[in-house]
């Protein structure tokens, strides 16, 4: 008879971890799962680089929820540091679906929310947190979090983490936990400057390296549309979704700006009707956030309008497309957003709207990733409005920016215009003026 999960039975999981498993739905592990489980497992620091929705929380939880067995003593043995709310929640998540039989309790701790809860939680006990890190420093610098237990020290898409403003904190968070540790780092991409910073935190990693730096994956589609202007915009959008309901049925929509984010999702709540559609951005409470991205995970809502706060690390499934608004100026980001759409070996499509003001940020990502995107013709029916004065005007200067960015001697129509010289000044003559 044929074992149900012949591919997860390699690692020698006990029966508990193998039940959860194949409840989850796992059937065999992904590339990064099969190169990272042995090494974690047989307590080596690993550095794990491969492209999103490919598996990479399950590649460390599973090992470590394994070296820890049970729960032992009161405080955690696993710290898992990410850098959003959002993807706290979903570590947390997939930690108690791949640990359910086994006991083992996880606390996830993150601001924007009270943290009295979270701190009732951690006096019940823990034997993993997940947390972003100045919740996690706030509370170990009150007294609530002990830390000196710690024996496995895991950083989530190290490279968002690894920003210089979070470097300092992360060595402040380093200090406090005990030396003899175990390193883990996961991203989706890794730049020069993030693998010279990584070696501060990890003295002789296994580097993983499942495909290409900086690919895409390949379960993703990607096109792209030149749009003159906003308005352009919004018709090609409208054009997509009078289409039939199971092609654009489950849609991320990611926009540069929080204000551009409130604009798009008005048009869809004026288009599609009130609970059709939820916004997410920076400005939104933390509950709200939660409360979107559940409905939307549960296909309660057709469309999720969302900045990047939403494009690094959350793992919904049945996303059918995801629609970049606007060219991301990060160009990493790219990667994150079409990441949500194609996970778990299912197909997705990605498309970009490309403004004038982006074909240089176009031309970046497309170097970045290796690769050229498609580009569509705007469809018969979209009706492509004339670009108004001051919108023009805002992306000639843009590209003169741009253009500035590549040579610093490039004088562009926008540049600052210099000052009227002064002339000298020069004291009233007092020659033919009698003294009083």
């Amino acid at each position: 008879m044929q074992k149900e999960n012949p591919g997860f039975d390699t690692f020698n999981f006990n029966k508990q971890i193998q039940s959860a498993i194949v409840e989850a739905g796992y059937v065999t592990p992904t590339a990064v799962q099969q190169a990272c489980i042995p090494l974690i497992t047989a307590g080596q620091e690993v550095v794990g680089i491969a492209p999103t929705g490919t598996g990479k929380t399950a590649a460390y939880l599973l090992p470590l929820i394994k070296i820890l067995g049970y729960a032992k003593i009161d405080f955690p043995r696993v710290l898992i540091i990410v850098p959003t709310h959002e993807l706290v929640i979903q570590v947390e998540n997939t930690f108690n679906q791949l640990a359910k039989y086994t006991g083992l309790r996880c606390v996830s701790l993150y601001g924007a929310v009270g943290a009295k809860k979270q701190i009732e939680k951690l006096n019940a006990g823990a034997d993993v947190i997940v947390g972003t890190h100045g919740r996690v420093h706030e509370l170990y610098m009150n007294g609530h979090l002990i830390l000196k237990y710690v024996k496995h020290f895991v950083l989530d898409e190290a490279e968002k983490l690894m920003d210089k403003n979070f470097v300092p904190q992360l060595h402040a968070l380093l200090e406090v936990l005990p030396r003899k540790r175990q390193h883990l780092l996961f991203s989706a991409t890794m730049s020069e400057l993030v693998q010279k910073i990584m070696h501060d935190f990890v003295a002789f990693p296994h580097i993983i390296h499942i495909e290409p730096e900086n690919r895409t994956a390949t379960t993703v589609s990607q096109c792209v549309y030149l749009t003159p202007n906003l308005k352009t915009k919004l018709n090609l959008l409208q054009h997509f979704f009078n289409a039939a309901d199971d092609e654009f049925h489950k849609v991320i929509i990611f926009c540069k700006s929080k204000l551009n984010a409130t604009d798009v999702y008005k048009f869809f709540e004026r288009k599609l009707g009130g609970g059709k559609v939820k916004l997410v951005h920076g400005n939104k409470t933390q509950q709200s956030r939660m409360n979107a991205m559940e409905q939307f995970s549960r296909e309660q809502v057709r469309v999720l309008v969302t900045t990047d706060v939403a494009a690094r690390g959350i793992d919904i499934l049945g996303v059918t497309h995801v629609i970049n608004f606007d060219t991301p100026i990060i160009y990493e980001d790219y990667i994150h957003r079409i990441g949500r759409t194609g996970r778990a070996f299912n197909l997705g499509d990605s498309i970009t709207f490309c403004s004038p003001a982006d074909e240089y940020n176009l031309r970046q990502i497309q170097k970045l990733i290796k690769q050229q995107i498609e580009v569509k013709d705007i469809p018969a029916g979209v009706f492509i409005e004339e670009t108004s004065y001051e919108e023009r005007q805002a992306m000639l200067r843009e590209i003169d920016f741009q253009k500035r960015k590549t040579n610093p001697e490039f004088k562009g129509a926008f540049h600052e215009k210099k000052a009227p010289k002064k002339k000298p000044y020069e004291p009233k003559s007092t020659q033919g003026k009698r003294k009083k």
